[in-house]
């Protein structure tokens, strides 16, 4: 299953050139992580009370065509990799027909010392219906 989200693109989120900004794409597709997230059922709060927190580990970019102001764009997430510690979110920004930008995120599940732990087996079920290689 892949999370779409829409976007519109603001004049904040543009440079002198009227295009977006290239570090606004990251915004862009973090929301739209946490939105997925949110659609799963994972309540990052209650994880948080629980020592558990989500955080980037890598970023792999490219851009490919701008998106410009006021344009209706749309972030789409899926999983592909769910491993002991950590999960791959490849992300895609569209503007209609056209591929705009993609990315493909490693997130990692830390501890209160911010040490790599395992993704719990409540996480890792609600987060199953995003992705069809949902490793051990």
């Amino acid at each position: 299953m892949t999370h779409l989200w829409p976007i519109r693109v603001y004049y904040e989120d543009t440079d002198l050139a009227g295009l977006v900004y290239y570090a606004n794409y990251l915004r862009f597709i973090e929301r739209a992580r946490s939105e997925m997230v949110r659609a799963a059922g994972v309540d990052q709060v209650e994880m948080k009370a629980r020592g558990l927190v989500f955080a980037v580990r890598r970023v792999e970019a490219d851009y490919l065509k701008p998106a410009r102001y006021d344009d209706q764009i749309e972030v789409r997430t899926t999983l592909d990799r769910v491993k002991g510690a950590s999960f791959d979110m490849p992300q895609e920004v569209w503007r209609g027909d056209d591929l705009l930008f993609r990315a493909r995120v490693t997130i990692v599940v830390l501890d209160a010392q911010g040490r790599a732990t395992r993704l719990p087996a409540d996480i890792r079920a609600a987060l199953a219906p995003f992705t069809a290689d949902v490793g051990p």
